[in-house]
């Protein structure tokens, strides 16, 4: 039977498409402000390298390489997130397995995140009282 619908008329029942846009625009804007907070990270990683445990420590404690380390957790697990949910969307088609694993990337990249945001914390807030790790 031929169908006498317009490509447009097809689409029209198919759903939103207002809301890739915002995943689309945030995976760019991370995306544009990972780009120097891994240059950062490189030359970080290169500098502390050498410093030993105790250098590294102290190299943390400053209040800007701090910032800059937890700006770079936690952009880049939220940028990884958002890259798998597309993955995941994009190719797993079955609704049970794909609400398990949305549900899964979330938990994953939540927890690591805020695991590695509060290691973070804790060395750079226990060494400003004095307390050893």
């Amino acid at each position: 039977m031929t169908s006498y619908r317009t490509p447009r008329s097809r689409a029209a029942g198919l759903g939103s498409a207002k809301h890739g846009v915002s995943t689309w625009i945030a995976e760019r804007v991370t995306s544009v402000a990972l780009v120097p907070l891994a240059l950062w990270a490189v030359f970080a990683a290169l500098r502390v390298a050498p410093m030993g445990y105790e250098g590294a420590v102290a190299w943390l404690y400053h209040p800007l390489n701090l910032t800059f380390s937890l700006l770079f957790a936690g952009l880049s697990f939220y940028h990884m997130g958002m890259g798998m949910a597309v993955i995941i969307e994009d190719y797993i088609h079955r609704r049970s397995t794909l609400v398990t694993l949305l549900l899964l990337n979330a938990f994953v990249w939540f927890g690591f995140g805020a695991a590695t945001i509060v290691a973070l914390l804790k060395v750079a807030l226990a060494t400003s009282v004095g307390v050893a790790l």
